[in-house]
């Protein structure tokens, strides 16, 4: 999936309706109990940060969506049962939290008391306009601290329909995201037929968030995997690293980001890229050895640290669920004495294996356990380098044809964060960056190089 922003997403004009959770189902919710489920600790962490920059004055949009069309005139009744059907089956979708005494308590409402209200809001004949309109719309819709906090809609037309979907970050993540698109197919074409849909079951989210919320509070201070991010965090100067080129930006304060995107090699180049790194471990090694030794040659530090994000998926029972299934684990390479590509493989291989194990405690409980040994100063904690082989996922064959996007609302930070999607057609660099001109140029430099470095690789 090609993960872009609303404005580079081919926003066409046409009739815009939209899907919201129906007032009778908010009305539900305001009197519901407590649900004893407690928020995962990635959800805590991003619900009070959001809280936080709110009072400080910022308002901060975390959404991620995805867009996609439907060929041919919609059946708009269709639609709707696709889509109240997905909500249906993803319990995260209607779970939410109340603020009692600056703490998160769970409420979730009942699939009985769910309901979808479509209102058609009118033709947008300017695509800039709806472009504006779907933006604001999704900020305000989407936002962390309402519920809900997620938002469908269609853009019609006589020859297709593009679909927009947004959801706070709170209930999804990447490879969430990517899945939507050939799930809504399928629904739409059951319903469209008239054929009963009995969709397997999946793992609920809030379930997955108690289990690993108990896990995580088994451990302490003392805990090796603590221990390991202390001493991590010690060689980072007492910070999580950032992306280790110059940025242009003030130790403190947020900064408006931008985005950068592109097919940085064709299929033919990942392939080839894919089996010379395969005894080492295969892409997510070769890109990150590649990008330590670029980030060396543009920015001189002689160790590469950086965070690397693992799916926490680790049984069945969640390979289809909607929610927000990432850990972290850090490495560290040495690039001044791995200083060619082979090296530079083989170090990353070994950190990878040592340090993945780290993914499986949140670290935002890490932190907490840290206390004043580590103090954030940004909301985005640290840079990432991701690699995602979207190729195995459902649907993924008919993205291009489809005009199939994954979507994130890029607002504010000091970090940069790097995503590589392996699509059927080549792999997919995405990123976003502070908004000054030495992040756009040193960001630049790293792209141009590190495609030099996998097609010199492999020629």
């Amino acid at each position: 999936m090609r993960m872009t922003d609303i404005q580079r997403c081919e926003v066409r004009p046409g009739r815009l309706v939209e899907w919201t959770l129906s007032p009778a189902t908010v009305a539900a919710a305001t009197g519901l109990p407590e649900d004893s489920r407690p928020p995962a600790y990635v959800q805590e962490s991003h619900l009070k940060t959001v809280h936080s920059v709110r009072e400080d004055g910022l308002f901060l949009p975390t959404w991620l969506g995805t867009a996609f069309d439907i060929p041919g005139r919609v059946d708009l009744d269709a639609l709707q049962d696709a889509l109240y059907g997905w909500t249906l089956r993803h319990e995260t979708l209607r779970s939410g939290f109340r603020w009692t005494d600056g703490e998160m308590r769970r409420f979730t409402v009942d699939t009985g008391a769910v309901s979808l209200r479509r209102e058609v809001v009118g033709d947008f004949p300017d695509a800039t306009e709806l472009v504006q309109h779907l933006q604001d719309r999704f900020d305000t819709a989407a936002y962390a601290l309402r519920w809900p906090n997620f938002i469908y809609a269609a853009v019609v037309r006589d020859d297709c329909t593009s679909v927009y979907m947004a959801f706070d970050h709170s209930n999804v993540d990447g490879y969430s995201i990517m899945r939507v698109p050939a799930e809504i197919h399928d629904l739409y074409a059951a319903a469209v037929a008239g054929r009963p849909v009995a969709p397997s079951p999946v793992g609920s989210y809030v379930d997955f968030c108690e289990i690993e919320r108990e896990e995580a509070d088994r451990i302490d201070d003392d805990h090796v995997i603590v221990a390991r991010w202390r001493e991590f965090i010690k060689r980072c100067d007492g910070q999580l690293p950032n992306f280790p080129v110059e940025l242009g930006v003030d130790p403190v304060g947020l900064h408006p980001q931008k985005l950068m995107r592109e097919m940085i090699v064709d299929a033919d180049t990942a392939a080839a890229f894919e089996t010379y790194c395969r005894p080492y471990g295969g892409s997510l090694v070769g890109v990150l050895a590649a990008t330590s030794l670029v980030v060396h040659e543009l920015g001189g530090q002689p160790v590469y640290r950086t965070v690397v994000p693992f799916h926490t998926r680790d049984t069945t029972r969640w390979s289809d669920s909607v929610g927000w299934f990432v850990g972290a684990a850090p490495i560290e390479v040495p690039v001044a004495a791995a200083s060619d590509l082979g090296s530079a493989l083989r170090t990353v291989r070994a950190e990878l294996r040592a340090n993945r194990p780290l993914a499986r405690i949140p670290l935002a409980r890490v932190l907490d356990l840290l206390g004043s040994d580590f103090r954030p100063t940004s909301p985005d904690l640290y840079s990432v380098v991701s690699f995602l082989d979207a190729r195995g996922i459902p649907g993924s064959a008919q993205w291009t044809d489809r005009k199939v996007y994954g979507l994130g609302r890029v607002t504010y930070g000091d970090k940069v964060y790097v995503w590589f999607n392996r699509l059927h057609e080549g792999l997919w660099f995405t990123c976003r960056y502070p908004d000054t001109d030495i992040a756009y140029k040193n960001m630049r430099l790293y792209v141009e190089r590190l495609r030099d470095l996998m097609v010199s690789t492999v020629s």
